[in-house]
């Protein structure tokens, strides 16, 4: 059974951790509300961190709504996702959205990278991504 845990080494949590992903970042996908950009990482699991802004989603309760739904989707589908290190960016209007939409933007970003990473990397998509990709 996969470790569903989120402690604090699967987080992107200084300046430093940010900047090569914003730098260099290899992998990015997107949709009208959020910005992903990844880069590989030097440890042998995905990290995560958020960027969610005061301009982008202006009340602080939907702020932390987003970014703990985010956190959810990031534990569960953790064990899919190749060793990556992660900066999810906000874009505005997200805010607004319905939980279960946040939900389904996300996992279906998560898809799209697990793609792409995979392809890059040489290797076949999984029987989960190509029912999912149609």
């Amino acid at each position: 059974m996969s470790d569903f845990s989120f402690s604090k080494k699967l987080r992107l949590l200084g300046a430093a951790d940010f900047q090569p992903v914003f730098k260099n970042a290899r992998y990015k996908v997107s949709c009208q509300h959020f910005l992903v950009l990844a880069v590989d990482s030097d440890v042998s699991f995905p990290r995560i961190g958020l960027v969610v802004a005061k301009k982008n989603v202006a009340k602080a309760v939907a702020r932390n709504r987003v970014k703990r739904i985010i956190r959810e989707s990031f534990r569960q589908n953790q064990s899919l996702l190749p060793a990556l290190d992660i900066v999810i960016l906000a874009r505005s209007g997200l805010g607004s959205l319905e939980n279960e939409l946040v939900h389904n933007k996300i996992e279906r970003l998560w898809q799209e990278l697990i793609q792409k990473a995979g392809r890059s990397s040489g290797q076949k998509p999984t029987p989960r991504d190509q029912v999912n990709a149609g």
